[in-house]
């Protein structure tokens, strides 16, 4: 790589990481402060409320590719991204400076529901903006490898997430940390944010682009020509439904979801958690570069289906070895009890989103109770009746929390993961295994969604499947997944929507599409990439 060649790819990842930095605090904080923004009275119900409002976030990142994207194919991808990271920076510091629910009550949700949606729109640019970018400026040859350090910005921004808070959590108590601590990591983006407009200013605009608007080329209604014109509107559909859905879900399940499951499911400390994905991260960041140089050699499509296929066959096994390593007590304890709640089902619900509109039953708070401890339960239906507690051979009619604490201690249930008994070595394996799906179907994704669109749209085309992927199918994962198990009952039943969304993308990508290793992005020819063209 030339010099310039170097410091385009260090200047556009910088500031990617630091804005996928402070997008997935929020994320990792979460369960920190669900209970200090929604109303106290059911730990589940508040957890979920905070992983919607996250879900929030995602859902408008394709409103802002549609947005940002214009103004990118239009105007230019530098200055595009320089508004995109001051809206997230300036969006990330003010939800550390947020007063709490006991504090102004509604007004606190609302704030912080607020502020992530204007986080949404501002990386629904970002990431669109960088990829171009960086490929714009890459040898045709060297793309997968050049645009793979994009792919790591994610990774790193988490791992960056995980270490902030990680020092900032040692650095003080227990109580201290949730009750103030966790705002540190939001404050501290504004330094990051100031560093990171800096270094874009130094940047120029990409000579593909440049070199368009000279000759005229350039769309006058890119949005017209991305969604609107045949086959351009294929393409944005294949790419989504044949890559980028399940890209989305592999990324989330075997980084943000398997955190949650250490913490929340497995009871492991906050601390020891980020240690073990932490690690997995540091290792498995530098394989993105590998399979990015590899994606240059054998192709993008294929790296990209293989991983969705491996994820999507062996989550559950995964994440069952993952619940012996790291908790065999509670393994043992599943195992030989059987754990039942009776109730009147019309008294039970799954809240989603916590509002004044919220009143909790016996039975959701007995459903609230049974979850937070990480166990699968079954649910009978007792139509009139009190809602009862079924552990093997003991019963326990009526919700009475006292009581039903007694009956898990009695039945031998472990109230946390004890660190001496972890098998360190095979859980830090099993999420190296899931890492390793991540890189496979990250490392080449920019490289594939630049390729597939012409230069005057390619902002615009690539930027809208890949939020929609990410932001909808992905985004929603946490959300989701902890509703079906809320639901269900069964701990690892929110795996069946990775599974199923990994599994339509292999489907889908086999059929449609062809690879795009070979396409010249600096023409207008639009060459046709799917196989039915």
């Amino acid at each position: 790589m030339t010099k310039d060649e170097k410091f385009v790819i260090f200047a556009s990842s910088l500031g990617t990481v630091f804005e996928w930095y402070d997008f997935y605090l929020y994320a990792t904080l979460a369960p920190f402060f669900a209970a200090l923004f929604f109303p106290p009275g059911n730990d589940t119900a508040a957890l979920l409320s905070a992983f919607a409002t996250y879900a929030a976030g995602f859902l408008v990142r394709p409103f802002g590719a549609l947005v940002f994207g214009r103004i990118g194919d239009l105007v230019g991808r530098k200055y595009t991204f320089l508004v995109t990271i001051f809206v997230m920076g300036g969006a990330t510091f003010l939800v550390g400076l947020l007063p709490t629910f006991e504090t102004i009550g509604w007004a606190a949700p609302v704030l912080l529901v607020g502020l992530r949606l204007i986080q949404g729109l501002a990386l629904g640019g970002e990431y669109g903006g960088a990829a171009t970018y960086v490929a714009e400026h890459a040898r045709p040859r060297n793309r997968g490898f050049a645009t793979s350090f994009i792919q790591t910005t994610a990774t790193l921004g988490f791992f960056m997430a995980l270490l902030v808070i990680g020092i900032a959590r040692l650095a003080m108590d227990a109580d201290s940390f949730a009750s103030w601590g966790w705002r540190i990591p939001f404050v501290v983006s504004l330094a990051l944010l100031v560093l990171s407009i800096w270094i874009r200013l130094r940047l120029n605009e990409t000579p593909i682009f440049q070199r368009m608007k000279e000759e005229g080329k350039g769309s006058k209604a890119p949005l017209t020509e991305s969604f609107f014109r045949w086959p351009n509107n294929k393409y944005v559909m294949l790419a989504l439904l044949g890559a980028t859905a399940g890209q989305g879900v592999v990324w989330y399940t075997g980084q943000f979801y398997a955190l949650f499951f250490l913490q929340i499911t497995l009871q492991l400390d906050y601390v020891l958690a980020y240690m073990l994905v932490g690690l997995s991260l540091l290792i498995g960041t530098p394989l993105f570069i590998a399979f990015g140089w590899l994606s240059d050699r054998v192709g993008r499509l294929k790296i990209i289906l293989l991983g969705c296929l491996l994820a999507a066959a062996t989550y559950i096994p995964l994440f069952q070895v993952l619940t012996q390593a790291v908790n065999p007590d509670l393994a043992a304890f599943q195992a030989r009890s059987t754990i039942t709640i009776s109730a009147d089902r019309t008294d039970c619900r799954v809240h989603v989103f916590v509002g004044p509109w919220s009143d909790f039953s016996d039975c959701d708070r007995a459903q609230d109770f049974v979850t937070k401890r990480g166990v699968s339960f079954q649910k009978a239906d007792a139509p009139g009746g009190p809602v009862t507690l079924i552990i093997g051979e003991t019963r326990v009619e009526g919700w009475d929390q006292p009581r039903w604490e007694a009956a898990f201690a009695t039945a031998g249930y472990p109230p946390y993961a004890d660190p001496a008994k972890v098998d360190w070595v095979m859980a830090e394996l099993v999420l190296l295994v899931m890492v390793l799906y991540v890189v496979m179907v990250y490392a080449p994704m920019a490289a594939f969604l630049v390729e597939m669109f012409p230069t005057r749209i390619r902002y615009t085309s690539m930027s809208l499947p890949y939020h929609i992927g990410n932001g909808w199918f992905g985004g929603m994962l946490p959300l989701l997944a902890t509703a079906i198990v809320a639901s269900t009952g069964d701990i690892y039943a929110g795996l069946w929507y990775p599974i199923a969304v990994a599994g339509m993308t292999v489907l889908v990508g086999a059929i449609f599409l062809r690879d795009t290793k070979d396409v010249d992005i600096a023409t207008e020819s639009g060459v046709d990439i799917s196989r039915r063209g």
